[in-house]
């Protein structure tokens, strides 16, 4: 038994939802379990409560009632079933009756547990001793949920829990989740006046604030310095697209139920009356477009390896009840780029992408990180040669740059294997980060498929634009798959480009809800939106204040003046709260000196120096970025 290893943890923690499950219909008669997988450090358990409601003052009790159970759960034991005994078993739990009427229609085997006392139908993995094993857990909140994610069924009610190998470990992670509470960035965000959504303006889209708009101007003014210095060429690209791109690219028969539609209109061949429809749609990636990019002329070999770079934003359909802030978004700008080259470019291009995130991440404090190599899945585009050159790539490139590297293997998606990067902020949570992803769909090219059009006909946000299966087919054919990404070799010859997809930060919405938790909200200098607040002590300091603000600006500092009837002490925790890296207060004496008494955030107190020293020693902190 390994406590690090994934497996054996998501074993213990399904477990240890069966745990509560039985404790569950102990203390409240009439409950039905439904699902209760294993997640990230953790498990949740869907309930439909029947008449009962539960909330967090529960827990104590409900966790006592575990730890009264666990004592007798010696081992688990296993047994087939038919769908017949298990709908005779379950008869009282539509849930367990539905999902084993599923598996059985998917030939799956039927599968019943039970430790001891509690029979339950679960076809997933679980602990050895789960008396020894289970007994490091804690409940952690709850919430709704409904029944296989559909709107259109009940909302059950889920209690999420974690549980550990051993005490310390358990210990450490409620820490973490203590100190993850306090840099929530939705409520930093709130506290400073970051940003806010609105109902106005729709769920899942970010109103910027002027405060965290100026610090994303400098990372987005940073980003494309340091690319430019790094052989890329930015663009820009329209936020709407034809349907027809989406299709020949096959995101849509992918991610059709991800996507906003935004435009509909007739399409028509000639003097013929209209047998399908076109959507124009919001995009929900920038790749296609960066291709026509590409594509807008011949290119030659001598011109590759071309990188196209693009801060570019994508729509994205996702669920009311997973929007979390930042870090869930439906509309997010990607720091996406993408690059063509030769084969034999490839190790180079990659260890220049991974060069480009070692110094990224540690520019805003991320030393810790780790990549994962996904390889082959079962299902593929492309040659097992071609596989195996861009895998074996990756692995060099992982490798000459530094980087410790895991495998995940068939874990690459079916166009291409990848590298993710996952880094840990300053409490330790890993976050998901950059990706350099190979593509063999998009640059290749190749009629459609029967069954590509029998994927296609089953989406029904798709073929209701078609009058008949037929006239869809033809459209499908007429597109074809791929965009036939080539360039010119020496010999004359056209050849078919190798593609890279890459980002480093992943989205600015996203990237920017990590870095005020990892940062709690207190920016670095250079970040910071406010970098100085200029306090007066009372008003008849207020017009030599006033003309410390001017000097301050114009040696382009950002700088506050607070000039408010507020006593200094008032003053100085309000700039203290909002998290200022300075603050210079002006008095009697500094007025008459031409200085300003300076004191950080943290409440170190520098003393008195002139203007031109502080401004000094600000743009020195500003120049390392520290």
């Amino acid at each position: 038994m390994k406590h690090n290893d994934n497996e054996y943890l998501n074993n213990m923690r399904h477990s240890c939802a069966h745990l509560l499950a039985h404790a569950i219909k102990i203390l409240y008669p009439g409950a039905l379990n439904a699902i209760g997988p294993a997640i990230e450090h953790g498990f949740y358990q869907d309930f439909d409560m029947g008449k009962w409601k539960i909330s967090e003052e529960d827990f104590p009790k409900i966790e006592a009632k575990m730890r009264e159970i666990l004592p007798r759960w010696v081992k688990f034991s296993f047994n087939e079933i038919s769908l017949a005994e298990a709908i005779r078993l379950f008869k009282d739990n539509k849930y367990k009756v539905e999902m084993a009427t599923e598996f059985a229609a998917g030939g799956k085997k039927l599968m019943t547990n039970d430790p001891g006392d509690f029979l339950d139908l679960c076809k997933m993995g679980h602990v050895e001793n789960p008396s020894k094993e289970l007994s490091n857990f804690e409940l952690l909140s709850v919430a709704g949920a409904y029944w296989r994610g559909s709107e259109k069924n009940k909302m059950l009610t889920r209690i999420y829990g974690t549980c550990f190998p051993t005490k310390d470990e358990l210990d450490a992670h409620l820490h973490q989740l203590e100190e993850s509470k306090k840099r929530d960035h939705r409520k930093i965000g709130q506290d400073l006046d970051l940003f806010s959504t609105n109902p106005l303006t729709g769920q899942g889209l970010i109103l910027w604030h002027p405060k965290l708009s100026v610090t994303r101007n400098i990372v987005e003014q940073f980003w494309k310095a340091e690319h430019y210095k790094r052989g890329y060429q930015l663009v820009y690209t329209p936020h709407i697209a034809s349907m027809d791109m989406f299709v020949k690219s096959r995101h849509l028969s992918k991610y059709i139920n991800s996507m906003f539609p935004v435009m509909l209109h007739e399409y028509i061949e000639g003097e013929s009356a209209p047998d399908y429809q076109v959507d124009e749609i919001l995009k929900p990636m920038n790749c296609p477009n960066h291709i026509q990019i590409y594509k807008h002329r011949p290119r030659s070999y001598r011109e590759l390896p071309l990188r196209i770079g693009e801060l570019g934003t994508v729509y994205r359909y996702e669920r009311a009840g997973v929007l979390h802030g930042l870090t869930r978004v439906r509309g997010f700008t990607q720091d996406d780029s993408h690059i063509f080259c030769t084969s034999d470019q490839v190790i180079d291009e990659v260890r220049g992408v991974l060069r480009i995130m070692k110094d990224f991440y540690a520019l805003f404090g991320f030393k810790d990180y780790q990549a994962y190599i996904s390889t082959r899945p079962e299902k593929y585009l492309g040659t097992l040669e071609t596989w195996h050159m861009a895998e074996e790539s990756l692995k060099k490139a992982a490798a000459d740059e530094g980087f410790d590297y895991k495998i995940d293997e068939g874990e690459g998606v079916f166009y291409g294997p990848k590298i993710d990067i996952k880094v840990k902020d300053s409490i330790g949570r890993e976050w998901q980060l950059g990706t350099v992803q190979f593509d063999f769909n998009q640059p290749s090219q190749a009629e459609t498929t029967d069954d590509e059009i029998e994927e296609f006909w089953k989406l029904k946000t798709f073929k209701h634009k078609f009058k008949t299966k037929e006239a869809m087919a033809k459209y499908l054919r007429k597109l074809g798959r791929g965009f036939n990404v080539t360039y010119v070799d020496a010999d004359g010859k056209e050849k078919q480009c190798v593609m890279i997809h890459r980002v480093i930060f992943g989205s600015l919405e996203r990237f920017f809800g990590i870095l005020i938790e990892h940062y709690a909200g207190a920016f670095p200098v250079w970040l910071a939106p406010v970098q100085v607040a200029l306090i007066p002590i009372a008003e008849r300091h207020n017009e030599g204040a006033k003309k410390a603000l001017q000097a301050l600006r114009d040696a382009g500092l950002r700088v506050e003046l607070d000039d408010r009837n507020e006593s200094m002490q008032a003053k100085i925790r309000n700039h203290t709260l909002q998290k200022v890296p300075y603050l210079a207060i002006m008095g009697d004496r500094e007025i008459q000196g031409a200085t300003v008494s300076v004191r950080t955030r943290s409440g170190e107190d520098l003393g008195a120096m002139s203007l031109e020293q502080f401004v000094r020693n600000v743009n020195d902190e500003i120049e390392r970025k520290h």
